[in-house]
């Protein structure tokens, strides 16, 4: 195991082990499925106790670097990250910093905006017969008038997750992941007294017929207006809070 075991003389050792181990890990000193010492093995090397140890694992497995394994075989093993896992973890981080106010709504759109855009315009070149299908569907599910708020906003982030995915790009698609997990319920949340859901679902289809038209313009374009129009209803909705407020 190629990490440099120096004793750990601070408050936070459980971190400070967590840390020697990613970075061992992110360097390539230790590989994916390679097994870690036993936590008493650890212990002896860190000059600190097993529970220390244990947090330090725990820490680990929460950032899903390590893996465990029952059994005369097993262990704490380092992993190989799940992009699913990762992408969820970036947008579970991304909504609480919207919910306390570190991200306000406004770069959220500008930043879906500009990444989005590059979504549409390779899923005018990459997109499948199948991808085309699943946005389509949404938008007919969208026009619904039974459909409840939580069901449009759940058909809301898979039509742009169809999206994103037509781009056939993997980097982008982590990316949007956390925009579109994380924006798209948070406004609807807020503007969804005061916006109109068939408008939306016309936006979306203007956005399907375009990449399904292999048009990038048009699609961006579409895309420009359905955050232009999620904005002014999100200054709306806040306008009217302020009023009964006051």
């Amino acid at each position: 195991m190629a990490i440099d075991f120096d004793k750990v003389v601070t408050v936070s050792a459980a971190k400070q082990i967590a840390e020697s181990i990613r970075a061992a890990i992110m360097d390539g000193r230790l590989k994916v499925d390679e097994r870690l010492p036993t936590e008493d093995e650890l212990a002896q090397r860190f000059q600190v106790s097993r529970p220390t140890v244990r947090e330090a694992l725990k820490r680990l497995a929460a950032q899903h670097l390590i893996r465990s394994r029952r059994g005369p075989t097993g262990g704490n093993f380092v992993a190989s990250p799940a992009p699913e896992e990762a992408a969820q973890s970036l947008a579970n981080a991304t909504t609480l910093m919207v919910a306390v106010g570190d991200i306000s709504l406004d770069d959220m759109a500008t930043a879906r905006l500009e990444l989005e855009t590059v979504c549409c315009r390779l899923a005018a070149q990459h997109r499948t017969d199948a991808q085309l299908e699943a946005m389509r569907r949404e938008v007919e599910r969208q026009r619904d008038p039974a459909l409840t708020d939580e069901e449009f906003c759940a058909s809301d982030v898979r039509f742009h997750r169809a999206l994103v995915d037509a781009a056939g790009n993997a980097l982008l698609g982590y990316l949007m992941h956390a925009v579109v997990e994380a924006l798209e319920p948070v406004s609807n949340m807020i503007i969804f007294r005061v916006r109109d859901r068939l408008v939306v679902a016309d936006l979306h289809e203007r956005i399907l017929h375009a990449v399904e038209a292999r048009d990038p313009a048009a699609g961006t374009a579409a895309l420009s207006d359905l955050v232009a129009y999620t904005r002014d209803r999100y200054g709306e909705a806040l306008k009217r809070r302020a009023e009964r407020a006051g």
